[in-house]
Formats: C-alpha cells, sequence, structure tokens
C-alpha cells in the first residue's frame, strides 16, 4: 500500500464513521427511540448515544485534518494548487468542526446536567438544538462527500 493509498483509507473511513454516524442518528435511531420510548428514557439513550458516539467523532475530526493535508501535500504540492473543491471541501470540514464543538462543548454538558436532575423539558429543549446542529452537520457532510466525488472542475 502506498503512503498515498494509506492516507486515502484512512481518510474516507473517518468521514465514512463521522457522516455515516450522523445519517444513522437522524434517520434511523431518532424516529425509532421516539416511537418507543418516553422523554426520559429518550433522553438518556440519546446522552448515552452521543457520549459512544463522540469519541469516534473525536478520532475522526483528528484524522480527517492530518490524512487531507497529507494528501493535498502529496498530491499537489503547495496548498495554493489544489483544485477549489479542495478548499470548499476543507471550509466545510471547518464548518462541521466549529459546529460539533459546539454540540460537544455547549449542548452536550447541558443535556447530562438535565438528565441527571430529572429537568425532562429543559433535556427535550437541548436535544433539540443538539437535532438541529447535527442536521446541519450531515448535510454539510453529504455535501463534501458529493464534492469529493464528483471532483468538479470550477
Amino acid at each position: 500500500m502506498t503512503p498515498f493509498a494509506l492516507l486515502y483509507a484512512l481518510h474516507v473511513l473517518a468521514a465514512t464513521v463521522w457522516v455515516g454516524g450522523m445519517f444513522f442518528a437522524w434517520m434511523v435511531l431518532r424516529p425509532a427511540a421516539v416511537a418507543m420510548l418516553q422523554a426520559p428514557e429518550r433522553l438518556k439513550l440519546w446522552a448515552d448515544v452521543f457520549r459512544r458516539f463522540f469519541v469516534w467523532v473525536w478520532v475522526a475530526v483528528l484524522v480527517l485534518p492530518v490524512s487531507g493535508i497529507g494528501m493535498w501535500h502529496m498530491r499537489f504540492g503547495a496548498l495554493e494548487s489544489a483544485p477549489r473543491y479542495v478548499h470548499i471541501m476543507t471550509g466545510l470540514y471547518l464548518v462541521m468542526l466549529a459546529l460539533f464543538l459546539r454540540i460537544q462543548l455547549l449542548q452536550l454538558p447541558a443535556l447530562k446536567d438535565a438528565v441527571n436532575a430529572d429537568r425532562w423539558p429543559e433535556g427535550g429543549a437541548v436535544l433539540g438544538q443538539i437535532r438541529r446542529l447535527v442536521g446541519i452537520n450531515l448535510v454539510l457532510g453529504m455535501l463534501v462527500i458529493a464534492l469529493a466525488s464528483a471532483r468538479p472542475l470550477f
């Protein structure tokens, strides 16, 4: 395996974990949890799901820039030599990272506090905020995947 192929494989795997996890949570887990669980159980489930999933997101958040910049230098040399879609993907990663950090550092502690204190309406409101941010990140992640796949020449 060439160094570039290794970086590419790590990059794709990290993106798959992050974006695939958000897709699963948004499109499969959330509707099932709403249909099957009452608010207290649903909020406890989500607090545990985020705790487990965010470990993997942290791995992705670290692997993506290392592998991406490595591929960038191997393939294009200088940063300014890369095609525009690579720059756009990098910018979208930074937006996604900022949204993830907002969830991790602000909303998740608020959700845990609400769950631990049995403040279910407050927890539901925080979960709604997290859901919206995850939805935005999911759309951005799918856009990044589409750009990476299409490699448009604009």
